[in-house]
This record gives structure tokens, sequence and C-alpha cells, in this order.
């Protein structure tokens, strides 16, 4: 469906602008990551762009949903800070970094201009017109630029730049802002390989600024009601929304050459500096999410710029997001904890030995069938791992992402997948999830487990020499029988199914809903298990957290040994998985 055309920026358009970046990255992402080869050749840059927007969608989304049915929009200024904010604590990798950065520079300006537009005309929306836009692209491409440790040209750097530049010349009308952003980014894309001897070598184009153009063309898009279409030779124009966009457009790149395909050099040797390609370069990425003040980070710069390079540090107002490559991972942590509190933190190791891209992997025949499951904590990731399934850890408070869920999908390597999201609240994005994959051809049935516990269930009955449909059916009666509870300490006072308890009081929750408000970790434990073996049961499953009490294992072990004739126990070690504990009852 066309987008409606209009002649400035508003929060409607922040938000039609972000979900259509996103339907667009999601369409480019496998192509982004074949052409990723710099800073390190790990074909990851269109899912880490796609994983960063999708954030910064939800977060924007989320403003919008605050907002009840006939009350007032929010402001421009709203939905721009929410999608600055979202980008950046979904920031994934070097790419996804800058381009929270980029989108929290442009949100600066966007919300500056709208207040200041609100404030002069009280009854008119809040919005930004051209000069607002291109002020603000502007910003964006000098922030992006000051965010990076050791700046070089043929990235997604001069993508920016080039596009502010290009937004400077147009007119004030902010479709004319967009459109010549857009262009100026495309014709600087084209020169990247000409700038950075790895993608002249690899005959592509720059993959973080091939993933700009994209998000500028969703831009232009969601002000003018016309996509922008793109074609291996290069020409662009734009037309009717949804024609024509998201195709190739990367030819750009010496003699016309396309995404780096079988039988393409690779820039496989690298050169000194910081034009390595990845080649013999740090050993793992680090990122963290970061709470300190600007003296701190300062200091953090220094010192994370002498233990490794890629260093990328993003954001302000007291949160960062800090992105570095380094050969010591947890040096990198450390000068993190000594800036503030570190937070989220991912390491990743850049595998050795893998093909260049352009050239082909060795084909490895898939498997069968495999098990993706959520998990809480590291302990059970462990647990599940050593049972087969392919893993998504989620973090207290950080749910994951349908672009991770399909990318685990996709890591099984597998024809046909069993999907375990293990979580209530998960579904939604579980099933959005398996519909993204099945367009992969790979058949994908999702279990609607609401608890790690009945995954665990289910696990425990998977048998991949079985008919798929005879698999899925056992694994989802298996956790159907498996009622589950959980141990958590309430975060602040509220009203619940078992009445009002206060910040700090113990709750026990069977099947997601409040059963028992105590003072006592293993009392209120002990009273949710007696409740929930009240109906019977065969089978005790615990799963221990790191906060919770050392005995309180081994005095619901002996409670159920006592009381519960036939009743057998297992215990299991989750570590930092949220809840104190987990109880299932089969």
């Amino acid at each position: 469906m066309a987008q409606v055309p209009q002649t400035f920026l508003d929060a409607l358009a922040v938000r039609t602008w972000c979900s259509l970046a996103l339907t667009a990255l999601g369409r480019a992402r496998e192509e982004i990551d074949a052409i990723n080869v710099y800073p390190v050749a790990d074909g990851d840059t269109g899912t880490n762009l796609y994983l960063t927007l999708e954030s910064a969608a939800t977060a924007v989304e989320a403003v919008f949903a605050g907002y009840e049915t006939g009350r007032a929009e929010p402001s421009l200024g709203d939905a721009a800070r929410a999608m600055a904010h979202g980008a950046l604590i979904g920031a994934r990798g070097n790419s996804g970094t800058i381009l929270a950065q980029l989108l929290r520079g442009m949100a600066q300006v966007l919300a500056e201009t709208g207040d200041a537009s609100a404030a002069s005309a009280p009854t008119a929306a809040s919005r930004a017109d051209g000069p607002g836009l291109r002020r603000a692209l502007r910003r964006a491409a000098d922030s992006a630029r000051q965010a990076v440790a050791h700046p070089v040209e043929g990235t997604v750097l001069t993508v920016a730049s080039a596009a502010a530049d290009a937004a400077e010349e147009a007119g004030d009308d902010c479709r004319t802002v967009a459109r010549a952003a857009y262009e100026g980014a495309r014709t600087a894309l084209a020169a990247t390989p000409d700038q950075l001897g790895v993608l002249r070598r690899a005959g592509v184009v720059d993959a973080g600024g091939r993933g700009l153009v994209t998000v500028l063309g969703a831009l232009v898009e969601a002000v003018t009601g016309e996509a922008v279409r793109e074609t291996a030779g290069g020409v662009s124009g734009v037309g009717p929304a949804g024609h024509g966009a998201g195709s190739c457009g990367h030819g750009a790149g010496p003699a016309g050459a396309c995404a780096a395909g079988p039988g393409t050099e690779p820039a496989c040797q690298g050169e000194s500096g910081d034009d390595r390609g990845g080649a013999g370069g740090p050993a793992f990425e680090v990122i963290y999410l970061l709470e300190a003040d600007d003296a701190a980070v300062a200091r953090l710069r220094a010192r994370l710029d002498a233990l490794g390079d890629s260093l990328v540090v993003v954001g302000g107002d007291g949160l960062w997001n800090v992105h570095v490559h380094v050969d010591d991972a947890g040096a990198a942590v450390e000068a993190g904890v000594e800036a503030g509190r570190p937070y989220r933190i991912r390491i990743t190791h850049f595998g050795h030995g893998e093909p260049h891209p352009g050239r082909e992997r060795p084909s490895r025949a898939p498997a069968q069938r495999a098990v993706v499951a959520v998990v809480p904590g590291e302990g059970l990731a462990g647990l599940y791992g050593e049972a087969g399934a392919t893993t998504v850890l989620a973090r207290p408070g950080e749910p994951p992402a349908s672009g991770e869920l399909v990318q685990a999908v996709r890591r099984a390597h597998a024809r046909e997948v069993v999907l375990l999201p293990n979580d209530a609240e998960l579904r939604h994005t579980a099933a959005a999830a398996a519909e993204q994959a099945r367009t992969d051809g790979i058949r994908v049935a999702l279990i609607p487990t609401r608890s790690a516990v009945q995954g665990i269930a289910a696990l425990a009955v998977h048998e991949p020499r079985r008919r798929f449909d005879e698999d899925v059916v056992q694994m989802t009666s298996a956790a159907g029988a498996t009622r589950y509870a959980e141990v958590v300490v309430a975060e602040r006072q509220s009203w619940t199914t078992a009445g009002i308890c206060q910040a700090g009081d113990v709750l026990g929750l069977i099947d997601g809903d409040v059963a028992v408000i105590g003072t006592d970790v293993t009392a209120t434990a002990r009273t949710v298990l007696d409740r929930m073996l009240q109906s019977g049961g065969e089978l005790v499953t615990l799963v221990v957290g790191d906060d919770a009490p050392q005995t309180a294992a081994a005095h619901l072990e002996a409670r159920v040994r006592e009381s519960y004739l036939a009743v057998d126990t297992v215990v299991y070690h989750g570590g930092r998985q949220g809840a104190l504990l987990l109880i299932g009852v089969e």
C-alpha cells in the first residue's frame, strides 16, 4: 500500500520509516551479509543492521501503543527519542552500533525541531520540515564519525557524510531533501571500492553503506509514498510503492561488479593498518551497554583503543553502547567495569578457517531435524545443548527478537525444526520467526511452551527418527502435561491474583499467575510445590538460579521424598536466569 506523501516529518512518519526500513533490510539482509568483508569478513552486517533496526522499530511501536484510541498521537520528539533509544540498546556488531549513532544524531535534531514547532504552534502537530531533516542528516553523519575511534573512508561513514552533503544542496521541501540524501548516498556507495582496497579486491561495495542506502530509501518512501527502485546496473528512480524496492542495487563496484559470488577473488591477504578486512585481526568482538558518565567514557575509549581495534562508542546521557574487537575479551569487560556498570555483555569469537566471502562454503548436507529453544540462563543453555538443541539465550529483561530466532533456526542447519519459545510472552515473536524461516524452505513447527521446564519435558521425548508430525505431537503432549511455576522477588508494589504485594516480597507463580506471596524463598517454594502436587505428579523438575538460597533445592527434594511417594525429583543449575527457581511437575 502506497504511503501518503507529506512535506514534513512527524511521529507517524518516523513510525512509517522504521517499519519500511525494517522490511527493506529484511529483504536485503542476505545480500548485505554476502558482501560483508570489512572490518571483519564474518558475513553478518545485514543481519546486525536488521536486528538493530528491529529494536528501534519495536521501541517506536511501544510509544504508539502507550496512547489510547482517540487520544492525541505521540509527538515527533517522543517517536524520535524512542527510535534512538531502541537502536542504542539493540545495536549489534560494528555496523549496527554505527547505525544506532546515526539514528541518535537524527533523533536529537528531530526532537529539538519537533518540540520547538509544538511550542510555537500549540494546536499544530509536532513536526520537522526540509531544513530540519537536512540538519538531522548532518548531525547524524558528524556524530557517527566522532563515535568511531579511527574513521576509515570507503565505509558507511563516507556514505552518511555524502548523504548529508547532498541534502545541503537540496531545496526546503522534505521530500526533496530525502531524495537528495538517498541519491548522494548511492553515488558514494558506488565509489567505496575505489577508497578501500579490501572492497576493490573483493569486487563489492561496503556492506554497511549498502545497508544505510536501504534505510534512506525507506525514508524516501515514507515521505513521498513512492518506493525507490534499484538495479544491478546502478540506475535508480522512484515509482509506485511496492514495485522494485529492495532489489539488488549493489552492482556498483569496479566495472559494475556485483556482490561477491563464486569465483570472485576475496580480500584474503589484507593490508596493514585498518584496511585489513579482518585478516589477522583480534580474536573477539565485545559489545556491552554501559551506564557511565562522560568523563569515565573518555577514559574508557583510550583504554579500549589500546587493547584492540574497530572501536565504536555511541550514546550519551549516561547510557552507552560499546563495541570493540580485541584479543583479551576479559580486559575489555574489566575496562567497562572500571568505567561504570556494563550489562548485556556479548562476546563473539571470530572463527578461524572460515571461507572468505565470495568463495563457496564447503557443502554440508543439512540434518533432517533439529530443535531450537529459548533458554533463560547459561546453565539451561548447557543442558539443552547437551541434548542436541540449538539454543538462544534470553537474559533477564532482554527477550530475543524474531531475527535472533530466525538466525538460530538457520544455524541449526536442518530441513525440519521444532521451535520451543519457553515463554508465553514470546509466542508472537516465535510465530513471526517460524513464518520467516518457512520462506527459506525450512519446515518449522512451533510448540507453544511457556516455561523452560515445559521445554525440558518436550525435549525428553524428542525422537528425530519418528515422522515429523508424530514427533511434534509427542513433544507437544509432554509439554502440555507439565505444570510450571517460578519463584521471583517483586520489584514494586502491585495488585496480584493473590493480593497486594510489596517490593521485596517473594512471589510464587503457578502457570503464570501469582498464587503465593511470602517473605522466605524456601517456604514460598515449598507452598507452591505442595499446591502443584495436590493434583498428582510423577516427576518434579527444579531449576535453581544463582540468587536462590543454596539449601533451597535440598529442602524441596527432601519435602518430595518424605511427603509424596513414587514422585521423583531432578535438579538443574540454571545460572543467572532471572527467576530464583523454576519448578515443573509432570
